[in-house]
């Protein structure tokens, strides 16, 4: 997978946040039977894996992203342990009624305005006594990012340059916006509102019951609600999405390079993705390589599908 889609995936993380204000409950049903989300059917090309993978998370579509970025057995193997897993901790009652508390406080009439109601003292008190420190706490977290990026051992030196890039941009944008405004906070409230409504959960035992196809189903209701809430602050992750183009390099057998542009911040920007062809199917070199180690952990008597060790070099 390209360096981008692995920051873009990191949104995925935030969709519980979103579905439950801080549970980590990212798999939410409707009251109602739904039909299974499609899965991507096998990209014949390097480029349209890429593509397909940006057009299931434009789409919200987590089923469809998963099925685009992993094998197929990794893929099975996720939706057999679905059920195990969330059975994995057992609820109390003191949960059960934390969530419908916090539920109700989200989707119950004019809770917009009660949660403002709420936050805005704190917001007056951040402005008074911390927002002066935000420029220098942006500016120290940009510098451990790009840090990190520059020790990293996973990417190119052109990857890292063009990853520091983005880093760069998004520090800009973050000194750039007052995350306290009182019109962006009520913007942002209603997005996470709408969102818990829009989930129609009634309780956390309802959560547990969910089969694969309605968490993934939920969960993209949820990332919907995630994109809604950075587009309040400016970051409009679809727009991003939708401007991705992708050029393959060169393609030798198994494994090829392909160029990605996009833009984001309101600039361009330009990766280059290793991939890999397993069982008719290209996927990201690196996910590949660890998903083949993580089989070999847990079976070493069983041998993943290889693919050749190392990519051909980009076209000149």
């Amino acid at each position: 997978m390209s360096t981008y889609f692995k920051r873009t995936a990191l949104v995925l993380a935030l969709t519980a946040l979103v579905a439950a204000c801080g549970k980590n409950e990212e798999q939410q049903a409707a009251n109602k039977p739904a039909a299974a989300p499609a899965v991507t059917a096998p990209a014949a090309t390097p480029d349209a894996a890429i593509l397909a993978s940006a057009r299931a998370l434009r789409a919200n579509d987590i089923n469809a992203f998963l099925s685009a970025a992993m094998p197929a057995p990794e893929v099975a193997k996720i939706k057999a342990d679905w059920a195990k897993h969330m059975a994995e901790k057992p609820i109390t009652d003191d949960d059960r009624k934390k969530f419908v508390e916090q539920m109700t406080k989200l989707t119950a009439p004019g809770a917009e305005d009660k949660l403002y109601a709420e936050l805005e003292p704190q917001l007056k008190k951040f402005d008074q006594e911390s927002a002066a420190q935000m420029p220098m706490l942006i500016a120290m977290g940009q510098g451990f990012v790009q840090s990190s990026i520059q020790q990293s051992k996973d990417v190119t030196e052109e990857q890292k340059k063009q990853s520091t890039a983005l880093v760069t941009a998004a520090g800009t944008w973050a000194q750039s916006v007052k995350f306290t405004d009182p019109a962006l906070v009520k913007a942002a409230i209603t997005a996470v509102c709408q969102t818990a409504r829009d989930l129609n959960f009634k309780s956390l035992d309802e959560v547990h019951a969910l089969s694969y196809d309605q968490g993934m189903l939920k969960a993209g209701i949820a990332l919907g609600g995630v994109k809604r809430v950075l587009e309040v602050y400016g970051l409009k992750l679809d727009q991003s999405l939708d401007s991705i183009k992708a050029e393959t390099l060169s393609n030798a057998g198994d494994t090829a390079k392909v160029k990605v542009t996009y833009s984001a911040f309101d600039q361009p920007f330009t990766t280059e993705s290793d991939l890999v062809r397993v069982d008719g199917k290209w996927y990201g070199k690196q996910a590949i390589e660890k998903w083949q180690k993580k089989l070999a952990e847990e079976n070493p008597a069983v041998t993943a599908p290889t693919q050749a060790p190392a990519p051909a070099p980009a076209a000149k």
